[in-house]
């Protein structure tokens, strides 16, 4: 039986789950894709990428040749490290944000997902903190509570992370006797914020965490969808490889469906991160690997990028015009300069009730702001993507919204 329905588990399986099986609930953004297959139906709330961008012709050419001419190869076991052409080409990627990398840093993963859950895995125990923008990546909050990890928010606004609250948050759980493993942070465009962590603001967070022997991860899916292509801030990897874990993916930049993404770590966690890989996935699949870096790699892949980054920058103008002729006096958004997500902040005196709820009623899909927050606090926020909707059902959507939250 298939279906979105809860399914009870019985008496004597329930028995013998373990503490963390908890954990694994259904993730409030993947629970509504079927509500937004429903005809008539706006979905804003998953922020996928636009397939349409690529040269579709190109990719199955590539996918044929590299069948017929290699194909006992690639259709085999392979290296738990990667195939061997796609770190160097990561390396060119991650120089992209100012990063001196070597090849022997990159830890090629089944996407960045499962990057990290890798790290949380190598570096956390049970009752270990990690510290994490707030709100934060749904899917952060999924992997953490997995390792029976516990999250502490710090707020963010729109210049990022502030390092200074950073530091006095992993100051005051120490001295509650907390150990505090990593702070967690989506730099570039957040997920779920769409704001962009300042450069000032990243160079002191990097130093507040290396003083205090914290590891920063930075997941950075996004950095290469900026809307000013000419100006990138240097990612937080490149600030102190040694400090940061990095995680990279080219489900944003290319193809979320091959789950290819990357690890950069210092040579010896990389290491350790191979073998944690090896235990559940024995190796990435060497036909995405092999594709993912055939065509990124190609002449064909900077044109198509571009092709996105505009088509993002128009659907997010589209959003930031619908936002202001049809939301209700006193809620706020953020405006992003690249990526997928804007994050609205509902007026008090709004009528908030099941979010979720509300806006299926009136025909449109959005992520309640409680679900990007590990705490279960109860948010007059959402987040609302524009990366996979079209101009037209953009504005539509938030008009939708907009009658909805004027009741």
């Amino acid at each position: 039986m298939t279906g979105s329905a809860a399914v009870v588990p019985r008496p004597e399986h329930a028995a013998l789950f373990a503490r963390r099986a908890e954990e694994f609930r259904p993730s409030p953004v993947r629970a509504v894709f079927e509500i937004a297959m429903r005809p008539g139906m706006i979905s804003l709330a998953g922020g996928n990428p636009d397939m349409s961008v690529l040269p579709h012709e190109v990719v199955a050419g590539m996918t044929a040749r590299l069948l017929a001419e290699r194909g006992p190869e690639v259709l085999q076991y392979g290296s738990g490290a990667g195939v061997e052409r796609l770190p160097g080409l990561v390396v060119e990627l991650m120089e992209l944000t100012g990063a001196d990398v070597t090849p022997d840093r990159i830890q090629i993963t089944a996407g960045s997902q499962a990057g990290l859950d890798l790290v949380t895995k190598l570096f956390c125990d049970p009752g270990d903190v990690v510290v994490a923008e707030g709100p934060t990546y749904v899917g952060a909050l999924g992997v953490f509570g997995s390792y029976e990890v516990d999250v502490a928010h710090v707020d963010v606004d729109a210049d990022g992370l502030h390092p200074e609250a950073v530091a006095e948050r992993i100051d005051g759980l120490r001295a509650a006797g907390r150990t505090v493993k990593l702070v967690y942070t989506v730099p570039n465009f957040s997920n779920p914020t769409g704001v962009t962590t300042t450069e000032e603001r990243r160079r002191r967070l990097v130093e507040v965490c290396a003083e205090r022997g914290v590891l920063v991860l930075e997941d950075d899916p996004y950095g290469l969808l900026g809307f000013d292509r000419s100006h990138r801030l240097p990612s937080l990897y490149s600030l102190d490889p040694d400090t940061v874990v990095h995680l990279g993916s080219f489900s944003k930049i290319f193809s979320p469906g091959l789950r290819v993404g990357w690890i950069a770590a210092a040579p010896g966690v990389r290491a350790r991160l191979q073998i944690a890989a090896e235990a559940v996935t024995i190796h990435p699949s060497v036909l995405s690997q092999e594709l993912a870096a055939e065509y990124v790699g190609s002449e064909h892949w900077r044109p198509a990028l571009d092709r996105a980054v505009e088509l993002y920058r128009s659907r997010c103008a589209a959003m930031m015009d619908a936002l202001a002729a049809f939301m209700p006096d006193g809620v706020r958004w953020t405006r992003p300069a690249g990526g997928f997500f804007t994050w609205l902040d509902l007026d008090p005196g709004l009528d908030h009730g099941d979010l979720l709820r509300r806006g299926i009623d009136h025909g449109v899909v959005l992520v309640p702001g409680g679900a990007c927050y590990a705490d279960g606090r109860v948010s007059r926020s959402l987040r609302l993507a524009y990366s996979a909707a079209s101009e037209a059902d953009i504005t539509e959507g938030v008009r939708r919204l907009g009658g909805m939250l004027r009741g």
